[in-house]
Parts: C-alpha cells; structure tokens; sequence
C-alpha cells in the first residue's frame, strides 16, 4: 500500500519550482530571437531535473525554471538579454547572452 502513497507525493513535486529569480536577473530581459545592435557576450547552458523517478515534471515548469536559470547567469556575463539557442532537451538547454543597454 505504501507504493501507492508514493505516487501522489512525487505528482505534487513534479510540480514544484526549486529555481529562484537571483539579484539582478529580474531586468534581464528575454528575446524571441537575436537582438539587433547588441554585443553578444557569450552562451550558457543551463539544466534542471526534467524527470523525477521516471515521472516526467511538467514540461512548461522545466522551460520556466531553464530561462530562470539562464536570466541568472547573464549579469555575470554583463549581459542583459537573452534569447534561446534551442528547445529543451532532457532538461537542458543553450542560450546566448548578449549586451543591449538601456
């Protein structure tokens, strides 16, 4: 009986966001596409757990947690956008960080 207690516990942390916006990533802002006029300042991947005793978490929560790990890595670049480089794949994905100003 205890199995079946299991699988409700790791539904609800499926769920759960454990990624945290850092000081400073909140005015990175994120591009659909290359920004025009910017300095590109390098790429970062970035990952999170996209399965969780082989139960898939929520696809739209891996994205979210992944651009919030991405906006967290840009100030250390002096970057101030960023923009995706590919989807997620297994819970990782690339993006470039780039310096626009204003």
């Amino acid at each position: 009986m205890r199995p079946l207690l299991l699988i409700p516990l790791l539904a609800t942390l499926s769920a759960c966001t454990w990624v945290h916006m850092a000081p400073g990533a909140s005015s990175v802002r994120v591009a659909a596409s290359p920004p025009a006029g910017c300095e590109k300042r390098g790429e970062v991947e970035v990952a999170v757990k996209h399965s969780i005793a082989f139960i898939d978490r929520n696809p739209l929560r891996v994205r979210e947690e992944l651009e919030t790990l991405a906006r967290n890595e840009a100030p250390g670049l002096g970057a101030d956008t960023i923009h995706a480089l590919g989807d997620p794949l297994r819970g990782a994905q690339r993006w470039a960080a780039w310096r626009c100003g204003g």
